[in-house]
């Protein structure tokens, strides 16, 4: 397994539904070397957001180009086929270098039974007591138990392959990333499943540079993590511990990292997160989503005038589909719709109200998590008003482009390297 490219220590997923923060987002990064570490930017976008968006991978391929170029970028960079199937990868294999490939679909599906005994017989190390540094017990596995397991998901993994055999056969073993996302699912995945599970993707051959496994709790679009978060932190802390064994156990790539696929703006985790990233010496992949579409909204509504007439005038028309607009994000979004004020409302509101409640300050009272979460996914209702949102963007650049800038290096990269 020694054909791959690799990936940073740490890097960033950037989403940028409408391609036009590039280089506000690359300022983040630009600043975060200036406190000695290197976020490598990784610019995201899945089929689904192209397909309500009415764009093309190569357009983010070259927001990306254009943002290194304009800003002297000398480190890596990458563009991420988001959440891609056998089905969608295609249109991306031109333009990424970097392929989270999702299998969530085909977790808990049986794999041939065959399969299932030669990985079994393949794998004696398995059975018995299995210990690994950093776990508070050895892992204590009957080949029932890893026979369970690897029913429930060896083919995955070996969908995995066949994505990644896929993109390899277009582009070269050693020209993209890869990530395996595991993350779309109802429970979070074991220690010992996750040892099973990187041990069946090493059996697939697929230099995996990151997985991005389940947590304890929910991680809604645009808000922040709801849950236990200390039991989040054991999670993070056994998933690193597994991950540096298999590293050495099956011959996975040294850089292999956890991704926290967060959905934005977890800033009761980067904490505990920062805590075990030290103890390990390990990196970590975020991936924030949508949070740049929101601070689009809130640079335009601080501009005022027709930026903040356009901010109102897609809340309106989300407010009168949000059952629509909600729905296909209905596992990572829980908002109360009695919370939501009418469009009635909101628009008589100033730039400051607008501002306060979308802007993700739990401790400024006009805050309003159900109003984000519904903004979050109703990006479409922009798409759609064309270039008219897209000039006022042009228009009101400046004011946009601090808020994107100051939300991802103040509020998510600083506080994973200093607090």
């Amino acid at each position: 397994m020694s054909q791959y490219l690799p990936l940073g220590k740490f890097s960033f997923g950037l989403g940028d539904r409408f391609a036009q923060q590039g280089k506000a987002q690359l300022r983040a990064c630009i600043r975060a070397t200036e406190l000695g570490a290197v976020f490598v930017p990784v610019w995201n976008k899945s089929h689904r957001e192209h397909t309500f968006i009415g764009s093309e991978p190569s357009s983010t391929r070259a927001e990306a180009d254009a943002a290194v170029k304009a800003l002297g970028w000398n480190q890596p960079y990458h563009v991420d086929a988001d959440h891609i199937r056998l089905e969608t990868v295609d249109r991306f294999i031109p333009h990424s270098d970097f392929y989270t490939i999702d299998v969530a679909d085909s977790i808990g599906k049986p794999a041939a039974a065959a399969d299932v005994k030669a990985f079994v017989e393949r794998h004696p190390e398995l059975i018995g007591t299995v210990s690994i540094p950093h776990l508070d017990h050895p892992l204590t596995i009957t080949r029932a138990e890893a026979e369970r397991v690897a029913n429930q998901f060896l083919l995955a993994t070996q969908d995995a392959g066949k994505i990644y055999r896929h993109i390899a056969q277009a582009k070269g073993a050693t020209n993209f990333i890869t990530e395996v996302s595991m993350d779309e699912t109802d429970n979070p995945q074991t220690p010992l499943e996750l040892l099973i599970i990187l041990a069946a993707i090493a059996d697939q051959q697929i230099p995996i540079q990151t997985i991005a496994p389940k947590f304890t709790g929910r991680f809604n679009k645009g808000v922040d993590y709801a849950g236990d978060v200390k039991q989040f932190e054991k999670e993070f802390n056994e998933d690193l511990a597994v991950i540096a064994f298999a590293i050495k156990q099956y011959g996975l790539p040294p850089s292999l990292k956890l991704s926290v696929h967060s959905g934005s703006d977890k800033f009761s985790i980067y904490v505990p997160m920062r805590r075990a990233l030290k103890k390990f010496g390990a990196g970590v992949h975020i991936k924030t989503a949508g949070t740049t579409w929101l601070e689009e909204l809130i640079g335009l509504a601080e501009a005022g005038g027709d930026g903040l007439a356009i901010a109102k005038e897609i809340y309106a028309h989300a407010i009168e589909h949000v059952d629509e607009f909600c729905a296909p994000y209905a596992s990572v979004i829980d908002l109360d719709k009695r919370k939501l004020p009418t469009a009635a409302v909101v628009n008589v509101w100033t730039s400051r109200q607008f501002t306060d409640a979308l802007r993700h300050d739990s401790k400024n009272p006009g805050y309003n998590p159900s109003l984000r979460q519904l903004l979050h996914v109703s990006f479409k209702v922009a798409a759609k008003k064309g270039d008219r949102y897209l000039n006022e963007l042009k228009r009101h650049e400046a004011i946009v482009a601090k808020n994107v800038t100051e939300n991802l290096f103040e509020r998510h990269m600083k506080p994973l390297l200093i607090g």
